[in-house]
């Protein structure tokens, strides 16, 4: 009886992988397939923040940063990206981004094409008693260790953080019509 028993769950687990054996494939073959184009260096990306306001929530006004490919070759950017304020001396001031919960995939971007996430930025006086004037952001664009500064007055704490940013998403930020 123990051999029966051992030749039938063989035969369910064969069937079953039967039946997974494709879904296993294509889903590795979607990820070799997005694997094929490389992750965007920093140096074949433009970083930009989106013009005008973005939309505003209570407490929260967002702003769509931009990454363009400036590279010559489709390039690859999965995730968040690391975003802080830095003050006249260049050093950061307050604590770096947090992530939003919102779902994320890998956006391929084209040579001239650009993606994006959105920034949010809370109101210092809900977070902290005294704002710190910044004087721009650095970021970094997901998987990489190089960043971009751009000017960008705005108000932080000095010990909180007020900046969210969201994952990277396809296409380019519109404001007030971008959702997070």
């Amino acid at each position: 009886m123990g051999s029966s028993r051992s030749r039938g769950v063989a035969a369910l687990s064969l069937a079953c992988a039967a039946i997974l054996l494709p879904v296993t494939l294509a889903g590795a073959s979607a990820r070799a397939n997005a694997a094929g184009v490389g992750a965007c260096a920093t140096s074949h990306l433009a970083v930009w923040l989106g013009d005008g306001e973005g939309g505003g929530t209570a407490g929260r006004t967002y702003y769509p940063i931009e990454f363009s490919n400036v590279g010559h070759a489709s390039c690859s950017l999965y995730g968040y990206p690391g975003v802080s304020a830095w003050g006249l001396n260049g050093k950061q001031i307050g604590l770096a981004a947090t992530k939003s919960g919102a779902a994320h995939s890998t956006v391929t971007i084209a040579p001239g094409g650009t993606a994006h996430a959105l920034l949010a930025i809370a109101d210092w006086g809900a977070i902290c008693s005294k704002g710190v004037g910044a004087f721009g952001l650095k970021v970094y664009p997901p998987g990489q260790k190089q960043a971009q500064t751009f000017s960008f007055p705005v108000t932080v704490c000095a010990s909180r953080s007020v900046l969210v940013a969201g994952p990277l998403r396809s296409g380019v930020g519109i404001p007030g019509y971008t959702n997070s």
